[in-house]
């Protein structure tokens, strides 16, 4: 089970236990230009203005952290996006890779702490969950305990859904939102059972064997030996993406149709 991190909450922005820069990156001595910041502040500002006038309590939302272009895929990085009623600021609780090591750890942040981790693209994504929801997913978030359950330290960024050898940060939020939608999902196992029976399709990366083991070798954070093995040597390397949950949220009628708000 995970831990909470990060908890002091002003506006938009948390202080943390770890360099906001190295969350789920190597730990270069590296810190963010003023550039950086105004623009990772302007668009946790914008963001939040766009989501009070969503009307919604809780979304799941998302950030171009790299280039993920060469897999078709826009976004890298989802977490949950709350508040406890419309008065209140956003906050935001995801899983964070440590500085490209092989665990995670989960933290509760303010969204400009979520928008200034050095993105590839200054874009927000999010998706409205239906009412119905929000609000079992708001009487989860608001539970520490049943909000880390889980949680899995292991973490690949490249984790198999249907294995709890691993977690990455998008197989975590998924799985909680199994949890919060069936009361039966106590573990890991029931979560991606769930998700399974619901239709839930994870994304298809075609990696070859040079590709994984020039990454194995050179990244603790990337494992593939929770792949079945048909899948893996074949280049099949199934995970977890933004891209793919924001696509069955919709075809489950579970959420809307994603929006985008980009700085120019």
């Amino acid at each position: 089970m995970g831990a909470l991190r990060g908890r002091a909450v002003p506006a938009l922005v948390t202080v943390l236990t770890i360099p906001l820069a190295y969350a789920g990156r190597s730990c270069e001595e590296r810190a963010p230009t003023p550039e950086a910041m105004a623009r990772g502040l302007a668009l946790a500002a914008r963001t939040s203005e766009a989501l009070d006038a969503t009307g919604a309590r809780v979304v799941l939302i998302a950030r171009a952290g790299q280039d993920l272009r060469k897999y078709g895929l826009r976004y890298s990085h989802m977490a949950y996006a709350y508040r406890s009623d419309s008065a209140a600021p956003w906050r935001v609780l995801h899983a964070l890779n440590h500085c490209a090591t092989d665990s995670s750890a989960l933290y509760r942040q303010g969204l400009g702490d979520f928008f200034l981790d050095d993105p590839w693209r200054y874009e927000a994504a999010w998706t409205v969950p239906a009412p119905d929801v929000q609000e079992r997913l708001l009487a989860l978030l608001a539970d520490e305990r049943r909000a880390t359950a889980l949680h899995h330290q292991r973490y690949s960024v490249v984790a198999y859904p249907w294995s709890a050898k691993y977690q990455q940060s998008n197989q975590w939020a998924v799985e909680t939102l199994a949890a919060a939608m069936e009361p039966a999902v106590d573990s890991r196992e029931r979560a991606q059972a769930w998700l399974r029976l619901k239709g839930y399709e994870p994304t298809t990366l075609r990696l070859g064997a040079l590709t994984r083991l020039g990454a194995r070798m050179t990244a603790a954070n990337v494992a593939f030996d929770d792949h079945p093995d048909e899948k893996r040597f074949s280049d099949r390397i199934e995970t977890t993406t933004v891209d793919s949950v924001f696509s069955w949220l919709q075809r489950a009628g579970m959420g809307a149709a994603p929006q985008v708000l980009t700085l120019p």
